[in-house]
């Protein structure tokens, strides 16, 4: 059932790398009538893209260690392990063209296919950011190393892993970020189906 809101006023917060949005708005209840006046902030930061980079043949996949800030406090330390990851921020691109540019970036590999996982929203309690996720088949012999753009003040330690050695570090609790785990659910659930697409599933 679709409900109705209005937004009586909008104003920005603050603007800079993101921008803080503030709403006074009201929505239809689902008792009926519609809500009093209500208050929000939105943070407005893009959406963005990531890719699980999966290698088939060596059954390896790719991970990205790297500093966030919004780990400061947690458990573990604000070095995550992650998988490629960037804002759509340029006119006309879409989702697949920013998965092969920031895997290229990122990770230093081409995406040789790309399969869709989901599109979902990060935190819609709070922000509007939204992630395009796919798995991407890569060819990880030659991945290792540090990497990262310099202007963008990026430092990226690679790691390629077997997927057996992934999903322990996701059961273990050591990837702890949205994408990587729901990628990785996702492997696990459709590992077969993968294999089957990309031709490989006699090798396992």
């Amino acid at each position: 059932m679709n409900h109705q809101f209005e937004v009586l006023d909008k104003a920005i917060g603050y603007s800079g790398f993101f921008r803080m949005e503030k709403y006074r708005l009201r929505h239809e209840l689902f008792s009926g009538g519609w809500s009093p006046d209500i208050t929000r902030e939105c943070l407005e930061r893009g959406h963005a893209v990531a890719v699980l980079p999966y290698d088939p043949e060596r059954d390896q996949i790719v991970l990205l260690e790297q500093f966030r800030i919004g780990a400061l406090d947690f458990p573990g330390g604000p070095w995550l392990l992650e998988i490629v990851a960037g804002i759509m921020d340029e006119p006309g691109e879409t989702s697949e063209d920013v998965a092969r540019r920031e895997t290229i970036e990122e990770a230093g590999c081409e995406i040789l296919d790309l399969v869709p996982i989901c599109h979902y929203l990060v935190s819609p309690g709070g922000t509007s950011e939204s992630i395009t996720l796919f798995c991407g088949r890569v060819n990880a012999a030659q991945v290792g190393g540090i990497r990262g753009m310099v202007d963008e003040h990026e430092d990226i330690r690679l790691h390629v892993v077997s997927r057996a050695e992934a999903l322990n570090l996701l059961d273990s609790g050591r990837i702890n970020s949205a994408a990587p785990i729901i990628a990785l659910q996702w492997l696990k659930l459709n590992h077969s189906q993968l294999l089957e697409r990309w031709g490989t599933l006699e090798s396992f």
